[in-house]
């Protein structure tokens, strides 16, 4: 069936308008708030200029699979190439290895660039004079071998269209256009290749971005191209979509009200939208935002009456996972990341050092040697600084083994160890075929098991093609798929197994191999990496289930890019610094990038709501209360307490 060309008369507004700054021979930013169907114009888009400009190679790129499949589905021609950020980058400088290696031993040479750094038998930085091998790119990373992975492409890639602009000129040869979907999430070395190093040849191509910087949730993406607006090589044109879609009319008004960026989203006037009822109205919606002097979130969910049970129609939002850890089965790993009063015990020590005894030696001495040293001589009131508090008695009581670990080990290495929940549960991919997006800040044990996990997933699932794609294993007769469907059958049965046999069998099978970032954190980080393979496996399982929307909680980071008819969403800010919803409600001017992130994360929450929004907020100030009316409407501000409308 040939495909839909569009017609420059068939065009929606504001794919003319980038028609209009494409024709001037401008780079441009099509920027649309939540629900305004900003892939339908990037496919109309590339329709158009596929049937207008017939011999010109257009290049799409996005971020996950997911998105690349739906695309290719909508849109297909000869002239389109449609890929993942990552798999643009590699298929660019895969056949220029000699240039490849050079700049990754570089890299690898470079002792401010930990990133990239090998580690000799002890532990110590090791310089690397020649790479034997083919520079390759895979899901684990040996650098010794010339294997990069997701998180050392880009830095690579970067490095390659800075040093050699010919790279660039292939590139522009190559496509005309190359458009970026969801740019706010992209990183700001991606954004440099295509906005400076390609400009550096004479010749021009167009770049396209699609996204919404209200969305750019993640540090580590651009955010926003507010530096690159304007006109001239480096510079986009900036237009606006502002239809809605996805809303109803009071999540619409709430979110308008969050932005702060000009952008003002108007219901669809489409009457086949999702937000607009049979008889072609925009539905009205309900909001709630409901409250009570105690953490009463079980009252708020009977109220509303929900089934929570659906996880595809009906999601709580959290942006802690304390609470959730243990409700879905994953509480010691968290216990791990998130509540070790040991390491607080080695800050308290390395404090009470810097403040009382800073010439106190610790060089070649295990933490528990050092504790002792500090003790020698003191008085009973003098060890009360020195000893744990009642607190991290009470842990350590329960964790005899783990600290008597930690006083085993050196005390530089656990004076210098640090850890954050981040490390174990962020999670910033976009849809369930991935393993995690690139920049996650999750560790690299963690990441390991999430690969593990994700080939026994696709194993089970008799999704054999992609599972022969991402696994170590190598298959190259129909006896090694025979050995390796032996091994499977009893490497899926993983009852009663720790986190460390499952790791040691993965490796022996050749179906997830042991890689240089897990004999690198084994080495840094051995206090984190014996208590979480001491672990059932049961536990990660957990887990892992949990951050794929398998239960019917979700953390309102991952929550992005999804929809449901009803979101519930809990305004408690755990114990992170990063975010603060009261700043948020009452405006606090000395809290501006809090505020913003806060802002950001809330809008994010609020517009998956298809059909009702429901937020709860314990223990409200006036200031907070009086916010929530202006935004939530004073008949839907409910007091649980009360059982009655305030």
């Amino acid at each position: 069936m040939a495909m839909q060309t569009m017609m420059l008369g068939e065009l929606s507004k504001e794919a003319k308008q980038v028609v209009e700054a494409i024709d001037l021979g401008n780079n441009f930013l099509l920027s649309g708030g939540a629900g305004s169907g900003k892939t339908y114009s990037l496919v109309e888009i590339i329709r158009h200029l596929i049937g207008s400009r017939p011999i010109a190679r257009i290049a799409c790129i996005t971020y996950t699979n997911a998105a690349v499949r739906e695309i290719e589905q909508r849109v297909n021609h000869p002239n389109l190439r449609v890929s993942t950020i990552h798999d643009f980058l590699w298929d660019s400088i895969k056949h220029y290895q000699t240039e490849l290696k050079s700049v990754l031993l570089d890299l690898i040479n470079d002792s401010e660039v930990s990133q990239f750094s090998v580690l000799d038998s002890d532990g110590e930085l090791q310089k690397l004079e020649f790479i034997p091998d083919q520079i390759r790119y895979k899901e684990y990373v040996r650098l010794r071998e010339g294997i990069i992975s997701h998180d050392e492409l880009i830095t690579v890639a970067r490095e390659m269209f800075k040093r050699y602009e010919k790279l660039c000129r292939i590139i522009q040869d190559c496509y005309s256009f190359i458009m970026v979907d969801e740019y706010q999430d992209t990183s700001k070395d991606v954004i440099e290749i295509l906005l400076s190093c390609l400009n550096r040849s004479g010749k021009r191509n167009i770049v396209g971005f699609f996204g919404d910087a209200m969305q750019s949730i993640y540090d580590e993406g651009v955010g926003s191209l507010n530096a690159y607006i304007g006109t001239g090589i480096g510079k986009v044109t900036e237009i606006q979509k502002q239809q809605n879609r996805r809303n109803p009319k009071k999540v619409i008004d709430l979110a308008n009200a969050l932005r702060n960026d000009g952008l003002v989203q108007i219901p669809s006037n489409d009457i086949s939208a999702p937000n607009m009822d049979v008889g072609g109205e925009i539905k009205e919606g309900n909001l709630k935002f409901l409250y009570s002097k105690k953490n009463d979130i079980s009252k708020a969910k009977s109220l509303l009456g929900w089934d929570f049970s659906n996880s595809k129609n009906s999601k709580e939002l959290n942006l802690t996972h304390n609470l959730i850890a243990t409700k879905a089965g994953f509480g010691e790993l968290m216990r791990i990341y998130d509540g070790d009063k040991v390491l607080e015990y080695v800050k308290r020590i390395k404090a009470y050092i810097k403040d009382k005894e800073p010439e106190t030696s610790v060089e070649e001495k295990t933490f528990g040697e050092v504790v002792c040293s500090l003790k020698q001589g003191k008085s009973a009131k003098e060890l009360k600084a020195i000893d744990p508090t009642d607190g991290m008695l009470t842990y350590i009581g329960k964790h005899k083994a783990i600290f008597n670990l930690a006083c085993s080990l050196p005390y530089r290495d656990l004076a210098s160890l640090f850890i954050d929940k981040d490390h174990l549960l962020d999670d910033k991919k976009n849809s369930e075929d991935e393993i995690s997006k690139t920049g996650s800040n999750r560790d690299d044990l963690i990441k390991h098991l999430f690969r593990i996990q994700k080939n026994v997933q696709l194993y089970m699932n008799g999704q054999f093609n992609e599972f022969l794609r991402v696994t170590d294993r190598e298959i190259n007769s129909l006896q090694d798929k025979i050995d390796l469907k032996r091994e499977m059958d009893g490497f899926v049965t993983l009852d009663g197994k720790t986190i460390g046999q499952v790791i040691e069998e993965a490796n022996k099978s050749g179906i997830v191999r042991i890689d240089d970032r897990l004999l690198n954190f084994n080495k840094r980080r051995l206090y984190i990496y014996e208590q979480v393979v001491a672990l059932p496996y049961l536990e990660f399982q957990n887990l892992f289930k949990y951050l794929e929307g398998s239960t019917p909680f979700s953390t309102q980071h991952k929550t992005k890019g999804s929809e449901f008819s009803n979101v519930f969403v809990v305004l408690n800010n755990g114990n992170w610094n990063k975010y603060n919803f009261e700043y948020l409600f009452t405006d606090r001017t000395d809290k501006k990038n809090v505020i913003t992130r806060t802002q950001k994360i809330f809008y994010v929450c609020c517009t998956r709501a298809k059909e009702n929004l429901a937020v709860f907020y314990e223990s409200p100030t006036t200031e907070v209360l009086a916010k929530a009316r202006k935004w939530f409407g004073s008949e839907n501000v409910i007091n649980l307490d009360s059982d009655i409308e305030t």
